[in-house]
């Protein structure tokens, strides 16, 4: 949301001055796969990994926008299509996720105004065959939470069971919200919380459904799904960007595709290796059919989008120098005082 970005600026900006702390990336580590060259994406809010066109990439605008999804070409930045959204009134859309019956399902889920929000909406239409402009047809689907409402800004669906999860925000940890078996467009579906999270920006679930990945602004982390419920890794390695908003990963399964706001924003590509890799990697399409985009030329893992940090697995306490950073953030953030960054809205995210 471009009311975190001053926040957002100012932690990398931090982060830069505390570099010593921040290990040099390794040549074949994370680059800049591509950007979003589009002048109407100034807020990609979202990323999900084509199931039927690789290399191509669904986002869509946060708040603000109209009831929009970009089909982006991973080769070139450009985008191939633009969805419109048939009879929706986009609120705050803010996470797209591919489901294992085809379908993209987009979370309007953003609340903002500390919980003004009785009920938010998820809208699912089948991935359009055929990339060119178009208008669909979707399936709505009120959500309420147990208990009240929440602001959130990922949504995942769970590529086996087909079920949707919710990942809520706040500035002292949020929750990971499981729906219903299966969603009913008739009445409402109530989201229950199954277990904490810190503050998040968005998620993924593996391809193969073995792993979910979720992302901050500072910091991302790798959850084991082991009977329908997250069982912490460690840390993920995370690109310091502007605002962080994004995360997917590729159609292979073996890299992270985490992207930011603002225009001409660039997406990052994390290689996964060892036990970083899904369960069943194996068993998804090969890397030359992922159609990840290799980094344009003249980019380089400690470009203007930002630098990575190591990380770290069995508990997911990080390196120091990555944790040093962190926590040098936090207690900027801390100090500058968390409800000023909301030049937009007035309130504070109700509290989970």
């Amino acid at each position: 949301m471009r009311a975190y970005l001053p926040m957002a600026a100012g932690c990398a900006a931090l982060a830069l001055a505390c570099g010593s702390a921040v290990p040099a990336a390794a040549d074949t580590g994370p680059s800049v796969a591509f950007r979003i060259s589009d002048p109407r994406i100034t807020e990609s809010s979202g990323l999900a990994a084509s199931r039927l066109h690789p290399g191509v990439y669904w986002t869509h605008n946060d708040s603000g926008d109209g009831p929009y999804v970009y089909g982006i070409d991973s080769a070139t930045g450009k985008t191939v299509a633009r969805i419109t959204m048939r009879g929706v009134h986009a609120r705050d859309v803010e996470a797209i996720s591919l489901g294992p019956d085809g379908d993209l399902y987009v979370g309007d889920i953003g609340d903002n105004l500390d919980g003004a929000w009785s009920e938010v909406w998820i809208y699912r239409f089948p991935e359009p065959r055929q990339l060119r402009d178009q208008t669909v047809d979707v399936t709505r689907f009120t959500v309420k939470y147990a208990a009240g409402p929440r602001n959130a800004e990922a949504l995942m669906v769970q590529p086996k069971t087909g079920r949707v999860y919710i990942a809520s925000k706040n500035d002292k940890g949020g929750g990971l919200y499981e729906g219903p078996a299966k969603l009913t467009a008739q009445g409402v579906n109530v989201f229950r919380r199954i277990a904490d999270v810190p503050w998040v920006t968005d998620g993924a679930f593996s391809p193969d459904g073995s792993r979910l990945a979720l992302r901050g602004y500072i910091s991302a982390d790798d959850y084991r799904w082991v009977n329908d419920r997250p069982r912490l890794i460690g840390s993920l390695a995370l690109p310091m960007q502007p605002q962080g908003e994004s995360v997917t990963y590729t159609r292979d399964g073996r890299a992270l595709m985490y992207g930011s706001e603002g225009a001409d924003s660039q997406v990052w590509r994390e290689p996964l290796s060892g036990a970083d890799l899904p369960d069943n990697v194996a068993s998804l399409p090969s890397p030359s059919a992922s159609g990840s985009a290799s980094a344009p030329a003249g980019s380089s893992p400690t470009g203007t989008g930002g630098t990575s940090p190591s990380k770290a697995k069995d508990g997911g306490s990080g390196s120091n120098g990555s944790k040093a950073v962190g926590l040098a953030i936090l207690a900027a953030i801390t100090a500058l005082g968390i409800g000023a960054r909301k030049a937009r809205r007035s309130h504070r995210d109700r509290q989970d």
